[in-house]
């Protein structure tokens, strides 16, 4: 069961208030409201009351349990702005738009109860393939950097003394950025 909540007319921009719906999304309820709690963004705050507003909704209206509820979506769209002007030079004057938001969240219920974030078992995967990846890999990786990084030091070096040999420039350190 879909529960909705709409917060619309925030006097915040729709760009920094996304950052912190793309927080939430995917996560349970619970774990969205604590993430809301301690971020310190401005628009944190009023995101929070409204996934607040859509726990009661599905609690009172639909008879959800809360420890049941994730975030299925979290949009913002851009609402109307505000036009102010700002005086210029030679009598000109440049518009400022103060951007309003309209966020919307969706609640829905976690079917087998093993969601704690959005793709943590592909993630989960991904590590373990990465891992074994890595293992198999990481003596013959080792070995061609280190044949790499050397031959093109052991490269310039021999230029610099050659030039040096001829008189042209004294023997110079060559600059590595990553120690070998």
């Amino acid at each position: 069961m879909e529960v909705k909540a709409s917060l619309k007319y925030l006097r915040i921009s729709p760009r920094k208030t996304r950052l912190v719906t793309e927080l939430i999304k995917g996560l349970s309820a619970k774990d969205a409201e604590q993430q809301l709690i301690h971020l310190p963004k401005r628009s944190s705050q009023p995101v929070l009351e409204l996934l607040k507003s859509a726990i009661a909704n599905a609690e009172n209206n639909f008879q959800l349990n809360k420890d049941d509820l994730y975030v299925k979506i979290a949009r913002v769209d851009e609402g109307p702005s505000l036009k102010r002007w700002r005086p210029r030079a030679r009598g000109a004057a440049y518009t400022i738009k103060k951007r309003t938001s309209h966020v919307h969240i969706v609640l829905d219920e976690i079917k087998g109860k093993t969601l704690t974030k959005k793709g943590i078992d592909k993630a989960e995967k991904d590590k373990k393939i990465i891992k074994d990846q890595e293992k198999e890999t990481k003596g013959t990786k080792e070995i061609k950097e280190s044949k790499i990084k050397k031959s093109q030091f052991k490269k310039a070096e021999k230029r610099i003394e050659k030039k040096a040999s001829e008189g042209a420039i004294a023997k110079k350190k060559v600059f590595r950025r990553k120690a070998i």
